[in-house]
């Protein structure tokens, strides 16, 4: 299907999308589109963000409504308010010259009242967050035994946020007879449970796990300190004037402390959390879209379903854990044909990261050192030139002004008067900058540092206390010496922290560190997600030895020795000191 024209989608249709400048079907809405039209099969559809899903579905949809009928007949489901939002949004777009269609999202934060003042109006499409779905069906607010078919967008999203029993609940309140469709960036466990659970011969397609866009995305990394990310993201933002961006931290409590000191340094930022109200986050978007900010600091959760075009950078403060978180993150620049740059700021140990992307996405990174002050202030003078350049004059306006103006400056000559000009608006470039420090990590420095650093934890470990604790991921986990240090370290947001011997067992794993971390690293390590297992972290109360209270589970057991061996050496123990016993 290489156009819009041969999906049999009606004329009011085909007229919002090609104003909307709707050309050429995506691949999946080229798969999708047709499947909905002409049958009632389930649809499981492995598709990420940014490949044109939301119309994949939701053209079709809008298509088969019964517009006499004035019950929800399509509800889709996804797991974020701001994608709840934007579903909303693109669907009325798509539907905008179909009289007596109502779509309605329904989702938390917002008033219940109001929302259900909407359903008693009568929807045809509904699109709810979970919990807020399951509200109104528990108040009886909102009817499901109409409905013709379920769209569970974002599902594996959707389960990682928990909203596994809420997903039932709803499902179970849903006709039998229905048609299911899945929309999922992976197929974890929990999501093949649920398409087992709930759709009945389902026909699967998939397309690149890339979005789009991906083949527009410059892929780069920087390698310094933890310490020097904070200076890493300033020089990215000085040394791109025209920046228009998302930066990515890991939780709450970074991007707040982030975003507050890039306003504090003057930048145009703003951030976007879980502790927001919708309308803080409303008005946060707002300006964002209008451009009136030129940065985004978010979390993960935070940024679903924020449809914004024309980034021109995506930057990771922190590589996530998943990969494929990464692909969602760099999905969101790059789009429509435009180019845009995806920037991970990493340390030494996180280069097998990096690797695991490139691997998974079928992407190449390239290792770019952090711009120079000198390289800074030359774009930044670049770029303070062009404006000038491109300022409308209106000489009318400033006529009357002009006599004092050049009376002012008649001693300046032409030289002289650019300097002025120029160091008026540059200064604070040029203070900041002037002894601006090399923070790239190179691979011999690293290694220098690392050698140093050995020699120094080697004086201070005979003099300093080590605590011992045991973890709950091994080498059955892809866990190593190194990329456990690269936990720990992103854990404590320090690389200072003193790191003592490190053993990796199949299941687990036990370290060493500084008793005075002990409270900090309990604190930051559990509960932490790493590669799909919640970590648990516990004081060690003994060394892993045979005897060892860890020992007692079988992956510490010695190999091929089962429980029922120990016990039958046990016995034979046992045995030969009687049988010395009586010989004596």
């Amino acid at each position: 299907m290489d156009s819009f024209n041969n999906t049999r989608l009606n004329e009011e249709i085909l007229q919002a999308i090609t104003e909307m400048g709707f050309i050429q079907p995506t691949p999946i809405q080229a798969q999708t589109i047709p499947h909905l039209m002409f049958s009632k099969q389930d649809l499981i559809a492995t598709a990420q963000t940014g490949t044109g899903k939301t119309a994949a579905f939701g053209l079709p949809s809008i298509h088969l409504v019964h517009l006499e009928i004035k019950k929800p007949q399509t509800l889709v489901l996804c797991p974020t308010r701001e994608l709840c939002i934007q579903i909303a949004r693109d669907l009325t777009g798509f539907s905008k010259y179909i009289k007596g269609l109502s779509i309605l999202a329904v989702y938390g934060g917002a008033n219940i009242d109001t929302q259900i003042r909407s359903l008693r109006l009568g929807a045809q499409i509904i699109i709810g967050t979970p919990g807020r779905t399951k509200d109104l069906i528990k108040r009886k607010k909102l009817i499901l035994g109409g409905v013709k078919r379920v769209i569970l967008d974002e599902a594996d999203e959707m389960l990682t946020m928990g909203f596994k029993e809420d997903l039932e609940a709803i499902l179970a309140e849903t006709p039998d007879k229905k048609q299911t469709l899945l929309f999922s960036a992976t197929m974890s466990k929990k999501v093949v449970a649920i398409t087992q659970k709930y759709m009945n011969d389902p026909i699967e397609i998939s397309v690149a796990r890339m979005n789009l866009g991906a083949e527009n995305v410059k892929h780069v990394y920087f390698m310094v300190h933890v310490k020097d990310r904070y200076e890493v993201l300033k020089r990215i933002a000085d040394s791109n004037p025209n920046i228009y961006g998302i930066t990515f931290c890991r939780t709450r409590r970074e991007t707040k402390e982030i975003a507050n000191k890039f306003m504090h340094d003057g930048y145009n930022t703003d951030a976007i959390h879980g502790d927001l109200s919708q309308a803080q986050r409303d008005e946060v978007m707002g300006r964002f879209r209008k451009r009136k900010l030129q940065f985004l600091v978010a979390t993960d959760v935070a940024a679903r379903g924020l449809d914004v075009h024309d980034l021109t950078h995506v930057i990771n403060y922190n590589l996530p854990d998943d990969a494929e978180i990464y692909i969602h993150r760099s999905g969101r620049t790059g789009r429509a044909g435009k180019s845009g740059i995806s920037i991970a700021i990493i340390h030494t140990r996180e280069i097998h990261k990096i690797k695991e992307i490139e691997k998974l996405a079928g992407i190449s990174f390239t290792k770019e050192l952090v711009p120079s002050g000198k390289d800074i202030c030359q774009k930044q003078l670049y770029s303070l030139m062009d404006k000038i350049k491109k300022v409308d004059v209106d000489e009318s306006q400033i006529e009357p002004f002009l006599p004092t103006i050049y009376e002012k400056f008649e001693t300046l000559g032409r030289e002289e008067l650019i300097k002025h000009f120029v160091s008026a608006e540059f200064n604070r470039f040029l203070s900041y900058y002037k002894n601006a420090r090399d923070i790239n990590l190179t691979e011999n420095k690293s290694k220098k540092q690392k050698a140093k650093r050995e020699k120094i934890s080697h004086k201070e470990r005979r003099r300093s206390n080590f605590e011992s604790f045991f973890i709950n991921v091994g080498s059955i986990h892809n866990m190593n010496p190194s990329r456990l240090m690269g936990i720990i370290n992103e854990g404590l947001n320090s690389g200072d922290a003193m790191i003592g011997r490190i053993e990796i067992m199949k299941k687990f794993s036990f370290f060493e560190i500084e008793e005075s971390r002990k409270k900090q690293i309990i604190k930051a390590l559990n509960g932490k997600q790493v590669g799909g297992t919640r970590l648990s972290i516990e004081v060690a109360k003994d060394k892993p030895t045979p005897d060892s209270q860890y020992s007692k589970s079988k992956s510490f057991r010695p190999k091929n020795r089962s429980r029922k061996d120990e016990r039958k050496r046990s016995r034979h123990k046992e045995k030969v000191g009687n049988q010395r016993k009586h010989r004596k």
